[in-house]
């Protein structure tokens, strides 16, 4: 019979460990699932967390752009481009 498992039982073993692969990658995706569930309350505080820290970076940017010396360096680049020739 073609097909089928001959004496030593190697296409029945070699079926049960596909089986057995198979039933690991659903119970993968099964706990995916549910960790995606249980983290669905985080993504609030996730954003303020990272608005707070865009704040901050958004304030210490602008107290350096703003000093005297860095103020002075951008002058001088955009006076320079400014009068590049054509």
């Amino acid at each position: 019979m073609a097909g089928t498992a001959d004496r030593t039982g190697r296409a029945g073993a070699a079926g049960r460990a596909e089986a057995a692969r198979r039933a690991g990658v659903r119970d993968w995706w099964r706990a995916r699932r549910e960790a995606a569930h249980r983290d669905a309350g985080m993504t609030t505080s996730e954003y303020a967390v990272g608005t707070i820290a865009a704040a901050g970076f958004a304030a210490v940017l602008y107290k350096i752009v703003t000093s005297g010396a860095v103020s002075g360096a951008l002058e001088s680049v955009i006076g320079k481009a400014l009068d590049a020739p054509f």
